[in-house]
Order: structure tokens, then sequence, then C-alpha cells
């Protein structure tokens, strides 16, 4: 369905935030204060690739920009810090499949939020220095190839929500980062980082233990911009709100509007399993059979059709 060089590794970077809400899906903890400020807790995690050796980003900062201030530049006082290192963070993504690095923590005010941005150190211009940002495929171990980031100098990726954050109530919040939209390889043989591919994705907590339910959102005859991927556990739980939520945006290849997701969940339990639904403008509501989940691994729903609303 994909490219060849465009295969299954995701990464996520997961944030614990104070929200009750992400992308209009209420009660991720419940709960609540009168408090007017709440915390932001980051760590990163990936799945493994069957093309990538390596994957390596340079974060030099990290913020979170309120509603209406989408045009920022990334300096802009008014974009909340998460996060600056003094030296760049160099994360090699593919070393971390299905384990957690902390990356910081922040307090920050309650309210409406449209992106999380990642302020990448840039490539630089010279020949024979180190890269900030590049891959390397399985197929050439030696070569090292530089992943370009058009925007991010200026204003970072931009990974969109939106988000609310609410006082008191902390949520676990993973960005997916997926290559098979996110790395785009272009005709000139250069690879970029495309933001639309990265996607938030809010679990109702912090997990140290985790697999992950994974499907293709697919549509041939009717377009889509965007769907709202809900995960609720069945069983001796019966969810009301979302475990696991988010929202991704369609890509339209291969003559379809499609798109891949990611959830991220505690593994089941003998008397607990999970179901997804699917929410999409003009769409029927889509609902999963119930399905396991095992520590460290991944349930594929494989394609999933989305039906016109008659």
């Amino acid at each position: 369905m994909f490219p060849r060089a465009l295969s299954a590794m995701k990464v996520s970077l997961i944030m614990a935030v104070t929200a009750s809400a992400l992308f209009l899906l209420q009660g991720c903890s419940g709960g609540g204060s009168a408090s007017s400020t709440g915390t932001l807790k980051l760590s990163i995690t990936d799945k493994m690739s069957d093309d990538f050796d390596k994957v390596v980003i340079s974060i030099r900062e990290i913020r979170i920009v309120p509603s209406g201030r989408e045009n920022a530049l990334d300096n802009d006082p008014g974009l909340p810090l998460v996060v600056r290192f003094a030296e760049p963070k160099v994360v090699d993504v593919m070393s971390l499949q299905f384990v957690q690095e902390p990356l910081g923590d922040v307090v920050l005010p309650s309210g409406n939020y449209s992106q999380v941005r990642l302020i990448l150190e840039p490539n630089p211009n010279g020949q024979g220095q180190q890269l900030s940002n590049y891959l390397v495929l399985k197929s050439d171990l030696n070569t090292r190839i530089p992943l370009t980031t058009p925007s991010a100098g200026q204003s970072g990726l931009k990974v969109l929500g939106p988000l609310e954050i609410k006082a008191g109530v902390i949520n676990a919040v993973m960005i997916d980062f997926d290559p098979n939209t996110a790395i785009v390889t272009r005709g000139n043989g250069e690879y970029n980082l495309k933001p639309t591919g990265i996607r938030m994705v809010c679990m109702s907590e912090m997990l140290t233990r985790y697999g992950s339910i994974s499907g293709t959102l697919f549509s041939t005859f009717k377009d889509w911009s965007s769907a709202t991927v809900a995960v609720k556990r069945r069983g001796a739980i019966q969810d009301v709100d979302p475990i696991a939520a988010g929202r991704v945006f369609a890509n339209y290849t291969g003559g379809a509007w499609q798109a891949p997701f990611a959830a991220f969940v505690p593994p089941s339990s003998p008397t607990v399993v999970y179901k997804t639904f699917v929410a999409s403008n003009g769409f029927n509501l889509y609902s999963s059979s119930a399905v396991s989940v095992n520590q460290g691994q991944t349930t594929d729903l494989g394609t999933v059709h989305l039906v016109e609303t008659p």
C-alpha cells in the first residue's frame, strides 16, 4: 500500500498534559480543580521500521502554540516554552522501540492550544559537517541522508491539534511520527519531513507498559480531510470516554484518500479488550470488533474502509 522506503515504523512523542479533552473528546482523565495551571510532561518512544536503520533528529526546544497564534515565529514570547536544551538533544528514534525517554516538563496556563512545535537544530550548509537531522537506510548503512525540514528553523515542525488544556487534570498525549506520511521522498533524492504526518494521540494516563492498535483509514469514493480515532475498553470495564483518541489527516495517494493511525494503550487483561471507533464528517461511524493488545506489540486492524453517509 505504501512505497518500500516509507514502511511501518512509527515514532511517538508521549506528553502528559493538564487536559480533559483532545480533538474535542471529553474526559480523558476526569476530575478538575480551581487551579489555572497544570503540568506538561514529555517523553519519546518508537516502533521499528523495515527500511530505516536510524532516524536521528536534534531537538533544540519544544513550544506549545495557543489558539490564534498559529502564524507566530518560534521565538515569539507568546508561545509557552516546554523545554530548551543547552545543547540540542540528539535522539535516534529507532533505538526506542516501546521504550520512553523523558524530555522535560513545564507548568502551563489552562486554555485552548492549536499546535505543538518541535524546533529542530538546522542541518549545516557546509560540506563535510556533521548532520543534525538525518536517516540511514538498512540497505546502505554507510550513508547518512539529510532530513530536510523546510520550516523547522523558522516555525518548527507543527504538530496539529486542537488541544484543550484544563487545570488540575493530567492527560498523556503521544505524538505519533509515522514515516509513511511524515517522511516524503522527493524526485531529487531528498527526504523531507512533512508535519501533517505527525499526529497527537490522547491517552488516559502515562504508560509504563503498553502496546498499540493500528490500521489505515481508506476511501476511494469520497474525499475526507481528517478523522477522529478513539479506543475504548470493553469487558469488565465499559468506557464512556476513550482511553486513547486522536485526529489523523488524509493524503491522496494510490487513487484513494488514506492515512495510517496508531493508538497506544495498556496491555489487555483476561477481562478487558479494546474497540476502535472512527468518526469523520460525511461518513458512517466505524466500530471495530473487540481486540486484545499485548505488551510491546501492535494489533493491526488492517484497512478500515470509510463508508459515505447516505
